[in-house]
């Protein structure tokens, strides 16, 4: 009777292991945000969530002879971004800045698996366009001004990151860059960049973060540096508040990657503050 017992245990226990399979278990909050710092991470927004994000650039200029309170310059970005689907969010935003204007797709292609037998990796797709509509006055307009094309930009990317435990995770950023003209010859209307991008968590709801990109063939008539970031994220609820020490003036991908003008160094101290404040809304939450 026994054994019997024993065989039909089995037989019961494969027959529900065949109508109700493992199901898969995912990493979730590779970062707590969809910015690393500068630019954007794997995360997406969950469908029917809004987010509402300001972000500044403070920054001083060396022998500047007007007068300023804190910081000579600002540069501000007003964004909203909104989950369409669990893996597809769609935002838009303006930036002080040259007048820039734009909008992008992002679409969470992979999702990292925890157990074996899937992704080691989250895979974003992302598409950003953005339009300038003011000239760079008084420095040099690295791009014509003659019709609209003229004045887009776009960016693609590949993001793909690994979350090696609950505090580090880790991300690499394949750019392709294309300008809709240039004003220099000798400037290439396709740039490339890789990103990398960390993030470890110190405990509580305090983060450090850090993100390098490397330009290969920068502008030719102008000066660049490529882009670097060291900040710490807070979490606040709802709330994301961003801190960064950079060498970025711009928060939108094209001018940020391929134009930051001045190096990340302690000679001139000629460094950018960066502050974002990021509010999430929940609008698809049904009422009890």
């Amino acid at each position: 009777m026994g054994f019997s017992t024993s065989i039909h245990g089995q037989d019961l226990l494969e027959t529900l292991e065949k109508e109700y399979p493992d199901t898969p278990q995912y990493e979730i909050a590779t970062f707590k945000s969809t910015r690393i710092s500068i630019g954007h991470s794997v995360e997406n927004r969950k469908k029917g969530v809004l987010e509402i994000m300001a972000m500044n650039r403070f920054w001083n200029i060396p022998n500047y002879g007007g007068q300023s309170f804190v910081a000579d310059k600002l540069s501000s970005r007003l964004a909203l971004e909104y989950g369409i689907s669990d893996r597809l969010t769609f935002g838009a935003g303006a930036t002080t800045l040259e007048g820039i204007f734009d909008g992008f797709l992002k679409y969470k292609l992979i999702r990292q698996r925890k157990s074996k037998g899937g992704s080691p990796f989250s895979v974003t797709l992302f598409q950003n366009t953005s339009y300038r509509s003011e000239r760079n006055e008084p420095f040099v307009d690295i791009n014509l001004f003659d019709d609209f094309t003229d004045q887009l930009a776009f960016t693609s990317q590949v993001l793909i990151a690994h979350k090696f435990t609950p505090q580090f995770s880790l991300q690499v950023s394949p750019t392709f860059i294309h300008r809709g003209s240039s004003a220099f010859e000798e400037d290439p209307h396709n740039q490339f960049a890789i990103g990398i991008g960390g993030r470890y968590k110190l405990g509580g709801h305090v983060s450090i973060v850090s993100e390098y990109y490397y330009l290969t063939n920068p502008l030719k008539s102008i000066d660049t540096y490529d882009a670097f970031s060291l900040g710490v994220n807070w979490e606040l609820s709802d709330v994301m508040l961003q801190f960064q020490l950079t060498n970025t003036r711009s928060m939108v991908e094209d001018a940020f990657i391929t134009q930051t003008p001045n190096n990340f160094n302690f000679k001139d101290g000629n460094f950018v503050f960066g502050f974002n404040a990021i509010f999430v809304l929940h609008l698809n939450q049904k009422k009890p």
